[in-house]
């Protein structure tokens, strides 16, 4: 007899509730893709308290089958909506969104030459209302870490940076995330007459700016991947103490 997995406990709510996976995705701000990968792979720890909360059951029995599940129950102030459109319920929006985590690595093992990629069953999670309040897409939102104290001491080395990939356009003296040549960086941006772009680091005493003309531009492969609109940075040192 097969051993049921949190995967299967998931797909099977969803089904109950008459959900497709994509209409959960969507809501719950991950890529369908994601979800597929639940259904086989089991659903990630990081994610089972705020799955089994959006689906108002048991946080046990979701990721293992144990004690009861807490009934579905489509009345009011559950997790489902009482009327059914089209067939179909809807689910209520979750309070937090999970951002997916992007990361610079090589293109293959080995090479020196990098790529920025997705990291899978890696994300973030941030407020709704934070979008929200800056209108933000969620499914253009993405988590990144800054790399390098270039920006210190506004951002340092090690933060989880946010980025909105709905605003690319620029806007001067904003910070954005942009791949050069597969790098991923993080700079402020200001346009040049003539289509130039040039890079400014908060740092500014170690890190001259950089100016690239549009020929530059589009030979480097330097491309805007969005706006930056949150930032975490964790204290380096503990303070000491007397005793």
């Amino acid at each position: 007899m097969k051993i049921l997995s949190s995967g299967d406990r998931f797909r099977a709510l969803l089904k109950e509730a008459n959900i497709r996976s994509a209409d959960f995705a969507k809501l719950y701000g991950v890529k369908s893709q994601h979800v597929n990968n639940w259904f086989n792979r089991g659903i990630p720890p990081g994610r089972i308290h705020s799955i089994a909360s959006l689906l108002t059951v048991s946080p046990e029995w979701l990721a293992r089958g144990e004690g009861p599940q807490t009934p579905l129950g489509l009345g009011p102030g559950t997790t489902y909506e009482a009327a059914e459109n089209d067939g179909v319920y809807s689910v209520a929006e979750p309070t937090d969104i999970e951002l997916p985590f992007y990361k610079e690595v090589p293109i293959a093992p080995g090479e020196s030459k990098t790529h920025i990629t997705e990291i899978p069953d890696q994300s973030i999670r941030l407020p709704r209302s934070h979008l929200e309040s800056l209108e933000i897409d969620p499914s253009d939102a993405i988590c990144i870490t800054m790399v390098g104290d270039s920006m210190a001491e506004r951002i340092e080395d090690g933060s989880t940076l946010a980025i909105d990939r709905g605003l690319t356009q620029i806007v001067d003296g904003q910070i954005y995330a942009l791949e050069h040549d597969g790098m991923l960086r993080i700079k402020y941006l200001h346009r040049i007459p003539g289509n130039r772009l040039r890079l400014r680091s908060h740092n500014s005493a170690a890190y001259p700016d950089e100016v690239f003309s549009a020929e530059q531009i589009d030979t480097q492969h330097i491309h805007v991947i969005g706006w930056v609109f949150w930032w975490s940075t964790l204290n380096k040192q503990r303070p000491p103490v007397s005793d």
